[in-house]
Parts: C-alpha cells; sequence; structure tokens
C-alpha cells in the first residue's frame, strides 16, 4: 500500500495518507508545520472528535479519578503518611514510564503503511504540528482503556489496599505530565525552571529529535545517557 514519491495533501484528511509514505514517512513526520490551526485527521466527524481534547479536560476527568483512588486505600486503613509515600512513588515510577514510552514507542521507526498511520496517530502528528493545542493530550477515552491493564499490573506487585493508591499516584502524574506538556508548548513561563524545561522540550521538536526525551524533567535522560549536548541546548537559548 506504500506509494513510490507519494505527496501528502494536507487540505485532505491525514491519517490514511501518511502510511503511503513508506520510508520517506520518518523525514517528512520530523518537519514540523508550526500553526495554531491543527489539520484534519478524519472524514469521519465522530472520529474527528475524538482526536481534539481541550486540555483542562485532563485535570477536570482525572483529579477526582485520583482523589477516589486514594480514598479507597485510605478506607482500607492506611494513614495520611502512608498514602502520601505511595502517591509520591506512583509520580516517581510515572516519570519512568514517561520516559520509557516516549523514547521506544513514541519515536519507533515505521516504514509500512499501517506502521506509519499508528505511528501518525500515536505521536508523528505531534511532531509534525507540534503547536495544534487540541492534540497535545492524550484522549480521554484511550487513557480509560489503559487504565485496565496499568491497575492489573500494578496488583501483581502490590497488595490489595496499597493498589488503589498506588495506580492514583502514577494518574497523577499522568495528570501532571499531560498538562505540563500543553503548557510548554502554549504558556510562557516566567520563572527560570520552567523557562529552561520549555526550551529542553522544544529542543526536542526543533533541534535534535532523537534525544532529550523527558517532558515534566530531564532526570531520566540524565541516568540513560540521553540528554542533549549542551551546544545544542544553547542554540535554542539564544
Amino acid at each position: 500500500m506504500v506509494a513510490q514519491g507519494f505527496t501528502v495533501d494536507l487540505n485532505k484528511p491525514l491519517v490514511f495518507q501518511v502510511g503511503h509514505l513508506g520510508e520517506d514517512y520518518q523525514e517528512w513526520v520530523h518537519q514540523p508545520i508550526v500553526s495554531k490551526e491543527g489539520p484534519r485527521f478524519f472524514e469521519s466527524d465522530f472520529w474527528e472528535f475524538l482526536t481534539r481534547t481541550a486540555w483542562w479536560a485532563i485535570p477536570s476527568i482525572w483529579l477526582p479519578v485520583v482523589c477516589w483512588f486514594i480514598s479507597m486505600s485510605y478506607r482500607m486503613g492506611h494513614t495520611p503518611s502512608e498514602l502520601f509515600l505511595m502517591v509520591v512513588f506512583g509520580v516517581f515510577v510515572w516519570t519512568l514510564l514517561e520516559y520509557t514510552l516516549h523514547r521506544f514507542l513514541f519515536h519507533i521507526k515505521t516504514k509500512s503503511y499501517w506502521g506509519n498511520t499508528l505511528h501518525y496517530l500515536l505521536h508523528g502528528c505531534h511532531h509534525k504540528h507540534p503547536m495544534d493545542s487540541l492534540r497535545l493530550v492524550f484522549p480521554p477515552a484511550a487513557t480509560a482503556i489503559l487504565l485496565f491493564p496499568f491497575w492489573n499490573l500494578i496488583k501483581l506487585f502490590a497488595t490489595p489496599s496499597t493498589t488503589p493508591c498506588l495506580v492514583g499516584g502514577g494518574l497523577l502524574g499522568y495528570v501532571m505530565y499531560d498538562v505540563t506538556h500543553h503548557y510548554l508548548h502554549h504558556g510562557q513561563p516566567s520563572g527560570e525552571t520552567a523557562r529552561n524545561l520549555k526550551k529542553y522540550h522544544l529542543n526536542h521538536h526543533f533541534r535534535i529529535q532523537t534525544l532529550g526525551f523527558g517532558i515534566t524533567s530531564s532526570l531520566w535522560d540524565k541516568v540513560f545517557g540521553t540528554l542533549p549536548p549542551p551546544s545544542k541546548v544553547a542554540e535554542k537559548r539564544r
């Protein structure tokens, strides 16, 4: 289904076009189009709707769920200090998951029709249209589906009373990630820490896309040796 010398028509729905690019997809998807107006993905209005999510929907939907999960562990006898430690641990685990997914799944190399199509839906669209504000956060329907295997995975290592709070901590980490990610693209930070984090992430988009996979911090880039060279970060700062 790959078409030799295929050209994507940006005025038509993109999802079922990008697969035809074959090996040219990787080069195409990493040539960003900087515009706040996002492209259309699908002909169907229903599927198109599911790809668009306002950033504020993420905390509005998931923070009450986080609180509910934590309260479940509280009702099973855990003290506030124990709950706090479990939430912190859950957030910490999320930061590693955030890095791992971004590095090994979101940046996987594809060239087949369906490989390119799925990658574009998962993450390629964000690199092609990095300022599309309605496709910066993960669709809540997809998060809800992924919560089930995540819960069952945590159950393998935790007790019935600690599982809800640990999942709540991980979910809180996810909410922090999505809100931070949106802010790094569309916010105008005044503090030095936030400004540096914004420069760090935009460096990943516009300078060296094979390094700098951390979103909420550069911790795991430092641990696993994927920190961009100082010269590359400095170029973005000037």
